[in-house]
């Protein structure tokens, strides 16, 4: 059923994100040293490495359900606006005196029906994925300016707060809640049948409905799951600002996330997946972030070293470069 070569299924895909990620680290530490420093301060912990952490839980929430997206050959351009949506609906709801529970249901279920819309256009009537998602990104920022009439929307909401600037164990609450979503979607993917059917269905489409998948079925749960990320996403980002602010929240979001599911060494052709990878690939992009704007980098120049670094992980990930760089030793081997 595969026609993926040998060697891109054999090599540790993580190994070069890792490398990264490791040598981004070093330069910070030689160039600052306060860099790895962590400090208690009311017995919670503070620091570079604690805020890389923090800031890079949403892009990691929504990398992951970016992940299964592309493992089943499909691309989600709307995240981004649907964190917009959810933080929105956040920020609508609670200065209108609801609940947080219904707050919350209500954020999480903008950001399943997005994805219900992106699956119902893509596996069932047939739509391109770059094509449906587009649409949505698009239009999604159009409804989140609706639904907060154009205003930015302050949120004074303490418990809502909690999720985003808030301590567990001296440990700040969103990147454990965003590790344990990791931990679970891991367990249910490959504890169970459905991860190596995502894996079919990225693999071979027709092959896989031949063998009696319903692989339409598939593809639209995985772009529900991924609007759900995006929704939960939202929830965190509004909470982090304390605010609902539809023309920024999850700007570019998207492309961070396929940058940290490539990087992280899920194939863009489908048929394979590393939630691994990509956890490690949203931290190098966050590092590299964070390292951009302690040199000082301006904001509408930090694009270019992330292409720079996705082009250089991504060529060193390439079936055809591995080839060159293993014939590179034999030769000095001989000499």
């Amino acid at each position: 059923m595969s026609s993926k070569p040998d060697s891109i299924r054999t090599a540790n895909p993580v190994r070069w994100p890792l490398i990264g990620l490791a040598a981004l680290v070093l330069l910070n530490a030689v160039f600052n040293p306060a860099f790895l420093k962590i400090t208690v301060l009311d017995g919670n912990l503070y620091g570079t490495p604690i805020d890389i952490l923090v800031q890079g839980s949403r892009t990691m929430l929504v990398a992951l359900g970016m992940t299964l997206v592309i493992a089943t050959g499909g691309i989600d351009l709307s995240v981004g606006s649907v964190v917009a949506i959810s933080g929105a609906v956040c920020g609508t709801l609670l200065v209108g005196g609801h609940g947080l529970a219904v707050t919350l249901a209500a954020a999480l279920a903008a950001g399943l029906l997005a994805g219900g819309i992106n699956g119902l256009l893509i596996a069932r009537l047939g739509l391109q994925p770059i094509v449906a998602t587009l649409i949505l990104m698009v239009a999604g920022r159009g409804v989140a300016q609706l639904i907060v009439d154009g205003q930015v929307v302050i949120i004074a909401n303490p418990t809502f707060e909690y999720f985003s600037n808030g301590f567990f164990l001296s440990l700040p609450v969103s990147p454990l809640l965003v590790g344990a979503m990791f931990v679970l979607t891991h367990l249910a993917l490959r504890q169970t049948a459905v991860g190596l059917f995502i894996e079919a269905v990225g693999d071979n489409e027709k092959a896989s409905r031949f063998a009696g998948l319903a692989a339409a079925r598939i593809k639209a749960l995985a772009y529900v799951f991924c609007g759900g990320c995006a929704g939960l996403a939202g929830i965190l980002t509004a909470s982090n600002i304390r605010a609902a602010d539809a023309y920024r929240a999850g700007e570019n979001m998207e492309l961070d996330a396929i940058f940290a599911v490539v990087v992280g060494g899920t194939a863009l052709s489908g048929g394979r997946f590393l939630i691994l990878g990509t956890a490690i690939g949203a931290l190098l992009i966050q590092t590299l972030t964070t390292t951009m704007y302690n040199l000082g980098v301006p904001p509408a120049v930090a694009p270019v070293p992330k292409a720079l670094l996705i082009i250089g992980v991504s060529l060193l990930q390439s079936d055809r470069v591995g080839r060159w760089l293993r014939g590179l030793w034999p030769k000095k081997e001989a000499a």
